[in-house]
């Protein structure tokens, strides 16, 4: 079993940027990444849409002998993560935005986030807040489109940058120092953002954080790849499959 690969999956590209951090912390582990683009975006769709898909994507996972699944997706991991743990026997990881280490990083005590609104509409984010933020001021921003702008490619164009302009705006006028990047898709729009909100603004994400624990837990089933040869990359979707491809290539250039 350490030589089954590890599932990761996402509503479209988003998720590769967690795979990029699983790649770099454990570089034997063989990856099967599915790109849900056929039905991107998440953000719009129910509860149960939401469920379906990250029931139907797991079952897709197992058969491909998945040992290990990532739910690469924040508004997936709100919707469906519990479900997939009570139903299905391996272990999974999901997303959950950094607010903590927001909390505990912001000078000012203002902590924006910028998400899907599915995402920040859920209790799981709110007990989230309640549990993490005490004393810290934490605004919410959706940010519809920017998940689009990723999954087209078009991550710094003149349409790009006015909607990051458009939702940064209010966070940096209330305060906020450091942004919590709630969706696995805005990383690829970091230094956009970063440049619209300035050099003293800290930008925080969750991958790392996610590769982490894909690794204590692959430990504790003893579960590790350690073939000491660089693992595999399996690219799938629902969508287009020569525009994945591009993406790929796009998001992760080094060619994995």
């Amino acid at each position: 079993m350490s030589a089954a690969p590890i599932g990761v999956f996402d509503s479209g590209v988003g998720g590769i940027s967690v795979l990029r951090e699983i790649r770099r912390l454990l570089p034997g582990e063989n990856l099967v990444y599915y790109a849900d683009s056929g039905h991107c975006p998440y953000g719009g769709k129910t509860r149960e849409q939401i469920q379906a898909r990250a029931v139907a994507i797991t079952e897709y996972l197992m058969a491909r002998g998945a040992k290990l699944i990532v739910v690469a997706c924040n508004t997936a991991t709100i919707a469906a993560v519990e479900q997939l743990r009570a139903t299905y026997p391996m272990p999974f990881v999901g997303m959950e935005p950094a607010v903590k280490p927001a909390a505990a990083q912001t000078r000012s005590g203002v902590v924006g986030v910028l998400a899907t609104g599915a995402a920040l509409a859920g209790d799981k984010f709110h007990k989230l807040v309640a549990d993490h933020a005490r004393g810290v001021r934490v605004i919410t921003q959706p940010c519809p489109g920017l998940v689009e702008q990723v999954e087209a490619g078009l991550l710094d164009t003149p349409e790009t940058r006015a909607l990051v302009e458009r939702y940064t705006a209010p966070l940096l006028q209330q305060g906020a120092d450091v942004m919590v990047l709630g969706c696995t898709h805005y990383p690829f729009l970091r230094p956009l953002i970063q440049d619209v909100v300035g050099k003293d603004v800290s930008l925080i994400d969750t991958g790392a954080a996610v590769a982490r624990q894909a690794q204590r837990l692959l430990e504790r089933e003893g579960l590790v790849n350690d073939a000491g040869t660089a693992g595999s990359i399996e690219w799938q979707g629902s969508g287009d499959a020569v525009q994945l491809e591009k993406l790929r290539r796009l998001l992760m250039p080094d060619g994995s």
